[in-house]
């Protein structure tokens, strides 16, 4: 149990230092109005064109009412536009406006940038297989309860009948 306390402990202090590292880029170029949770979701719609409100909230894992509340305040500070679907009118996406494109520009350039500082710091190499080594993990255990949730609906279906 220790080892999986440190690790989730590691990795959120890892975030934290990614994050406030470009933060503090992103407002060196102008954006000084971004809190640190709005930064994966404008990630998320960065390298999506015009995702759907709840495909945000599942890839980031936030809560519909989170979402809302962080899709207003970004669309209240120009970054994003919603726009209803054109196949299916009760649903919305999410496109970034004039100055979110603008962002999108340095927000890849500030990730580019504290990329160089890791690979710097850390190496290429090293900084590869951490990513591979999180990436598989991350599959492992997502599969892996994605099985659990499945066993418990199928128990379920089992039981009712």
């Amino acid at each position: 149990m220790k080892k999986v306390s440190q690790i989730g402990s590691l990795l959120k202090r890892i975030y934290r230092l990614y994050n406030n590292e470009l933060l503090r880029l992103l407002q060196l170029k102008g954006f000084t109005d971004l809190r640190p949770s709005f930064l994966e979701i404008l990630l998320y719609i960065c390298e999506n064109d015009g995702p759907s409100i709840k495909s945000i909230g599942r890839a980031c894992g936030l809560k519909k009412q989170t979402m809302t509340s962080h899709l207003n305040e970004l669309e209240r500070r120009g970054y994003i536009e919603r726009k209803v679907n054109p196949s299916d009118k009760r649903e919305q996406n999410i496109f970034l406006t004039e100055y979110g494109e603008r962002f999108k520009f340095n927000l890849f350039e500030s990730i580019s940038e504290v990329e160089r500082v890791y690979v710097d710091q850390v190496g290429k190499v090293e900084l590869d297989r951490v990513e591979h080594l999180l990436s598989n993990f991350h599959t492992k255990i997502n599969q892996e309860q994605k099985d659990t949730l499945q066993s418990r609906v199928q128990l379920n279906l089992n039981l009712d009948f």
